[in-house]
């Protein structure tokens, strides 16, 4: 593979948090940084007014990065990691999700916060204000935690054709490797179009689970013990520690935390104070509302599960037809019969393939840019995006390809839920300097974090840390089952 060192303007000046340029930095090193611009292509490419313009042209114009970086709050991992929570222990993990929304709300408003007032993502961060020696190991556990989210979207866009077309599991998953094309097709349309295009398959994936929820009376699920639910957490049922950190993992996404920095920056504001303000106050909007959004979604996943699934040994679909499953089933296999009573088998198949596939796809899309993020901010290496995806597919395919081959196809879910804990474990290498940086009033200036973003970040680290840490052993022995087929 050929990487070519990025040659980029150094014309243009960096700012700080009161406004003013930054001063010419001495070091070769630093200054080869300010020149590298994240996500070059689409930096800068969307116009916004001016700061007093009014409330609905600036939000017109600055919504979009948090509706990007919520399609990973929604993918085959979610449905996965959900799926399996509410077939297995009901409502018992219905807190992990709201928790760890709520923890992806603060993450997520941090990371924007950094790329509007540094004019860095944070890999760039990491590189320039680290010692040298963690460029390797931080990229490479991006490039891991990456994959494993890329695995995700291998494994549920292969149930999808499976479901569509019945193609055997193992010839979907390679064939899921033609995605390169559709991102290909779409890198020269620019980050609006991108950005209306994945607002398109959210909305088929929230309208799919709408009808669900609020259109099949046979799924009507029970608030009172929702809410209940909620207010008692506990890990008391074997294996519920495992399946929490998965979902933790699949919420609160490391990878999404170095694209946030860097899709904001595609907005062309000025870099004044009063600028600057309206940028974060407006990320910080755009960023509650698309993943309050993914809460719902996510949320609506594992209730259903619930309703459909636990304690039942087989569900009666339309025509008289028994369908069985057992405790340890591959629930994103049969997920679809939340939708069979109403709509008949065929016909609920095809609409939760449709929704599955679109989840993985645009995934796929945020994936391969925050690929493109981490490579060129760590390492300064810039590859054509179309191959850069052909890598990331082909690594994410071969695990699941052996993994498939030797133990058949009754193990996706399990796989789904692997690929999710080893997110959750990546997770403080991503969230520690990302909070660094941001509490920092040398690199931040009066733009640093408050109290709130202060408390709740750190503590959100600080558990998700705990949680990794402790059911690290448990992790490890389960991973170890899946990759042997036990």
């Amino acid at each position: 593979m050929q990487c070519v060192q990025a040659m980029t303007d150094s014309s243009k000046p960096t700012y700080g948090g009161n406004g003013e340029p930054h001063p010419a930095p001495a070091a070769s090193l630093e200054a080869a940084s300010n020149r590298h611009l994240s996500l070059e292509n689409v930096h800068g490419t969307v116009g916004v007014p001016h700061p007093e313009a009014g409330f609905w042209p600036q939000w017109k114009a600055f919504v979009g990065p948090a509706i990007l970086v919520s399609v990973g709050y929604m993918d085959p991992g979610n449905w996965g990691t959900d799926l399996q929570g509410g077939a297995q222990y009901k409502y018992g993990l219905l807190w992990v999700v709201a928790l760890s929304s709520l923890m992806a709300v603060f993450m997520q408003v941090i990371s924007a916060r950094l790329g509007v007032v540094t004019g860095k993502d944070l890999a760039q961060c990491c590189r320039d204000w680290y010692p040298s020696w963690t460029r390797w190991p931080n990229w490479l556990l991006s490039e891991l935690a990456i994959g494993a989210c890329d695995l995700a979207e291998v494994l549920g866009s292969a149930v999808a054709l499976n479901l569509l077309f019945h193609i055997p599991l193992f010839w979907a998953v390679v064939i899921t490797g033609l995605d390169v094309l559709l991102l290909l097709a779409l890198q020269g349309y620019g980050m609006r179009t991108i950005e209306a295009i994945v607002v398109v398959l959210v909305a088929t994936i929230a309208a799919c689970y709408f009808i669900e929820i609020f259109v099949l009376p046979q799924t009507h699920p029970s608030f009172r013990e929702m809410g209940y639910a909620l207010l008692t957490p506990h890990f008391r049922q074997a294996g519920m520690l495992y399946v929490a950190i998965g979902i933790i993992g699949a919420t609160v996404m490391p990878h999404n935390l170095y694209l946030h920095s860097a899709l904001v920056q595609s907005r062309n504001f000025q870099k004044d104070a009063l600028s600057i303000r309206r940028a974060i106050h407006f990320n910080t909007l755009d960023s509650v509302v698309a993943l309050s959004i993914a809460f719902c979604v996510n949320a609506a996943i594992l209730v259903l599960a619930a309703t459909v699934f636990f304690g039942k040994q087989s569900v009666t679909v339309s025509g008289g037809h028994v369908i069985h499953f057992a405790p340890d089933s591959d629930w994103i296999r049969v997920a679809y019969l939340t939708l069979a009573p109403l709509l008949g088998t065929t016909l609920a198949g095809t609409l939760f393939a449709v929704a599955l596939l679109a989840a993985g796809q645009s995934s796929t899309i945020t994936g391969t840019l925050a690929g493109q993020v981490v490579m060129e901010g760590f390492m300064h290496w810039r590859i054509r995006p179309w191959v850069r995806r052909l890598i990331t597919r082909t690594l994410a395919i071969l695990p699941a390809v052996v993994i498939i081959g030797l133990h058949g196809d009754n193990s996706i879910t399990d796989l789904l839920t692997l690929s999710q804990v080893v997110l959750a474990l990546q997770l403080p290498f991503a969230m520690f300097p990302l909070l660094h940086f941001t509490s920092s009033g040398k690199r931040m200036g009066k733009w640093k974090n408050g109290w709130l973003l202060l408390l709740a970040g750190w503590a959100s680290a600080i558990l998700i840390t705990c949680m990794d840490i402790y059911g690290l052993p448990e992790s490890l022995r389960t991973a170890w089952q899946v990759i042997r087929g036990g």
